[in-house]
């Protein structure tokens, strides 16, 4: 049996496995045991490169990301934002949808995950929308959807793993994806408010200009401390102070007494139970990690990156055609696989392909990023869009409508940009001297 014979059965295999609900390990387990099995791998030489990589610092910056993300959701964090963000524009028609956007793309900034914006968002702004008139499942569509600037905004814990793979500059792929990021949340908003000239919405009644000043200076000071949290880790980031993964580290430490002693919302018996929850998140995804390493170092080894980009070659030479291609791939992979795990199978794949189209490492992560973070409100995988579902109460058939308008209008755009206007994404790694 060919190789390529071999691959396509695993792919298959794994797509079965998917279907089935079976966990995210044991699915990428069986595919490699099929690899060992029908291609010939040594087990043993693949177990022991999988732990050479997994043992790297870099790589501890993602699991150090989701207890920041679980001690900022119950910190109290979000509510301040929010709060702040309300007070300037909380009484302009669609001002509060706006709010719950631009907040999700704060709390991206802070945790680098997805599930922390629709999480400590979701429960406090979707109830909000509703009182002042929003139709619910619209509401819940907005948290969620807008809950990918999570993946786009730095840090970014997909940009760590794609920059530790494909041994790209981490600062440089955070900020490939700052220029999609903010497209994103202008489109985002635009729509918000394209859509709320059909609510009848019950807006606050308007204040005093001295109401405004206290009251946006009340919430300023109270504000102050979850402020702090993005301009420590990005300042010290792109200071030099520290690299993603300390960010990662002080991230947490820094959500602990704020918590408790600044915003008192969580007490210290909420804490073990929040290192419960990361650390049982934290284990399944670190043997996920490990099992798609392996199973991508297995693919390499069989040249399957090679036998790809003469198949794609052999089909057409033109580069916009094999981008176009690339990105419907990315975009079907990002449908049954989460964010991680595609950036994991498809990046040590797909890389050489489009150094050969002469597209640059950083503009790459930019595209895969835009692609991989839609398919987590994209079903049959959606894993933020079902969660969403259930912050917000709502039914599938509800949601999905405002959802798909979103991404249509908002987001499907911004790939394309992405895609063939690579000054979007390279313009800031640029300014900086990354590239």
């Amino acid at each position: 049996m060919s190789t390529l014979a071999i691959v396509g059965i695993d792919v298959i295999l794994l797509i079965v496995l998917l279907m089935l609900s079976v966990p995210l390990p044991y699915c990428f387990g069986g595919a490699l045991m099929f690899m060992a099995l029908a291609g010939n791998v040594s087990m043993k030489s693949m177990m022991l490169w999988g732990y050479s990589q997994s043992i790297g610092t870099v790589l501890l910056a993602s699991p150090l990301f989701i207890i920041a993300g679980t001690f900022m959701g119950g910190s109290g964090v979000a509510k301040r934002l929010l709060d702040l963000c309300d007070a300037f524009i909380g009484r302009i028609k669609g001002g509060l949808g706006i709010v719950s956007i631009v907040t999700c793309a704060i709390i991206g900034a802070i945790s680098g995950s997805g599930f922390t914006g629709v999480a400590a968002t979701g429960p406090i702004m979707i109830p909000r929308m509703e009182e002042q008139g929003y139709p619910r499942g619209f509401a819940t569509a907005l948290v969620t959807v807008s809950s990918v600037l999570g993946l786009l905004i730095p840090p970014s814990a997909i940009m760590i793993i794609y920059g530790w793979i494909t041994e790209t500059s981490i600062l440089a792929c955070f900020l490939s994806t700052v220029g999609p990021g903010i497209l994103v949340t202008i489109l985002f908003s635009i729509i918000n408010l394209v859509e709320c000239r059909k609510f009848d919405l019950t807006l606050l009644p308007p204040m005093t200009m001295k109401e405004k000043i206290e009251m946006t200076g009340k919430r300023t000071w109270s504000a102050i401390p979850a402020i702090m949290m993005p301009i420590i880790i990005l300042g010290g980031i792109y200071g030099g102070v520290f690299t993603p993964t300390e960010a990662a580290a002080v991230a947490a430490i820094y959500s602990v007494p704020i918590g408790l002693w600044v915003y008192k919302a969580m007490k210290m018996k909420d804490i073990k139970k929040m290192l419960f929850d990361s650390i049982n998140s934290v284990g399944a995804i670190m043997v996920m990690i490990i099992f798609c390493l392996m199973l991508s170092q297995t693919l390499t080894m069989l040249q399957v990156p090679q036998a790809l980009i003469q198949i794609i070659f052999g089909l057409t030479r033109n580069k916009t055609v094999i981008l176009i291609i690339l990105n419907l791939f990315l975009f079907v992979v990002g449908m049954i696989v989460n964010d991680s795990t595609g950036m994991l199978l498809c990046a040590p794949l797909l890389l050489p392909l489009v150094k050969e189209l002469g597209v640059s490492p950083v503009h790459f992560a930019a595209i895969m990023g835009v692609n991989l973070a839609m398919g987590g409100v994209t079903p049959p995988y959606a894993s933020i869009l079902y969660l969403g579902m259930r912050i917000g109460n709502c039914e599938f058939k509800d949601i999905f409508g405002p959802t798909m308008k979103l991404l249509i209008f908002g987001y499907v755009p911004v790939v394309f940009l992405t895609t063939f206007w690579p000054e979007l994404s390279m313009f800031l790694p640029r300014l900086f001297g990354y590239v």
